[in-house]
């Protein structure tokens, strides 16, 4: 999805709206002012087609962004026919970053308080950690490289407030530009937890690559392409899906929905609402229906690359890599067939925020109550015991 460089205040407010029998954990649009004085804490995710940043403050229920950037970069462009990282990709990235440390200098954000990852390309490539050490040493960013354990989860911690507060079951689905990450989710009392997950070794960038476009080809020729990209992503699945039978009651039961985060998801919304140009208002939240999915999916096909360009939520830096987004959220819904999808603009920058803002809360609370507590025995060091933040 095309994101300006300072987004305006109106989309910027993301503490989410708390609902009646639902706990309500952040990232999301609607009341919930900053807190008065509270730090400032930043997000940077480094993936395998984009950059990008957040910085936000602490609200009552979430958080409110004062700032946020996000640039393609294409870090992982060849990289699943060479094993490594090109030297103009990294080229490309590296000015990104440092446009990224630039920003986070003139905001005042205190190193301690950024949480700054790298995912798949980096996890991938022979010289992945040979590009974080340069970018650590040319622009003071510490990139840390997660596995795809934790990015699944913070994903899911990103996307907690869109789930239906009526559903028993929730599928997450991650698309990244070299890996995608399903998380399965079942109601365990009052809160969602993660009872299965799965990394698929395919993303946008990935699965674009393995399948270039046929130029100018036939409808039958579109088809038979796209169709080749569903078959890939569909094996790939096959290794992985949850077969717990529990969940599959509730899915054939209509107690389950989907979540989709990722900029070919949100694109395809865009298209769907046939939006002259990209708004997070209308998109974060939407639901759309399979049929609807389909739909949409099929107009991208049919205009071709030129076409697909020239969409105002899409741009000609996403015109190749959408359908490959669109045919990994189609094999999902093939093998976890679910009526309805709601699309997130948002994700694992957000759960990085949240989790490091309430693990400091928590060890906020912690010293308060060692401070109340009357001394007995030896002096103890404040936050003794506390976890590491």
């Amino acid at each position: 999805m095309p994101e300006p460089d300072a987004a305006p205040g109106r989309r910027d407010e993301r503490s989410p709206r708390r609902r009646s029998g639902h706990r309500a954990s952040g990232g999301g649009s609607g009341a919930g002012g900053a807190q008065s004085g509270a730090p400032l804490y930043g997000a940077l995710d480094l993936g395998t087609n984009n950059c990008r940043l957040l910085i936000a403050r602490p609200a009552r229920d979430g958080f409110r962004v004062v700032d946020s950037f996000s640039r393609i970069v294409r870090l992982g462009e060849g990289l699943s026919l060479t094993g490594r990282l090109d030297a103009a990709a990294m080229d490309r990235t590296y000015d990104a970053l440092a446009h990224c440390a630039e920003r986070i200098g003139r905001k005042g954000l205190d190193a301690s308080r950024l949480s700054a990852v790298a995912t798949q390309a980096c996890r991938a490539a022979e010289n992945g950690q040979a590009f974080v050490e340069r970018v650590r040493r040319g622009t003071g960013l510490n990139l840390r490289i997660i596995d795809p354990a934790e990015e699944a989860r913070l994903s899911v911690q990103g996307c907690l407030n869109l789930f239906d507060p009526t559903a028993d079951a929730v599928l997450v689905i991650d698309v990244g530009g070299g890996s995608t990450e399903l998380s399965w989710l079942k109601r365990q009392g009052r809160e969602m937890k993660t009872v299965a997950w799965m990394s698929a070794p395919l993303g946008v960038v990935t699965l674009a690559e393995r399948h270039p476009e046929p130029p100018a080809g036939s409808p039958d020729e579109n088809a038979r392409w796209y169709e080749a990209m569903v078959a890939d992503v569909s094996a790939a699945l096959a290794a992985g899906c949850a077969t717990d039978p529990a969940l599959e009651v509730l899915r054939t039961s209509g107690r389950s929905h989907l979540v989709g985060t990722s900029g070919a998801i949100t694109s395809l919304a865009g298209v769907h609402l046939n939006l002259r140009r990209y708004q997070r208002d209308l998109v974060d939240g939407l639901w759309m229906t399979r049929d609807q999915c389909d739909a949409a999916t099929r107009r991208l096909r049919d205009m071709g690359a030129a076409g697909r360009a020239a969409e105002a939520c899409i741009g000609p830096n996403r015109a190749d890599l959408v359908l490959a987004g669109a045919a990994i959220l189609d094999a999902v819904q093939r093998a976890w067939p679910c009526e309805r999808v709601r699309v997130a603009d948002r994700g694992l920058r957000e759960g990085l925020l949240l989790e490091r803002m309430q693990a400091d809360r928590s060890l906020t609370r912690r010293r308060r109550r060692g401070r109340g507590r009357a001394p007995s025995g030896g002096a103890q060091t404040e936050g003794a015991g506390a976890p590491e933040t």
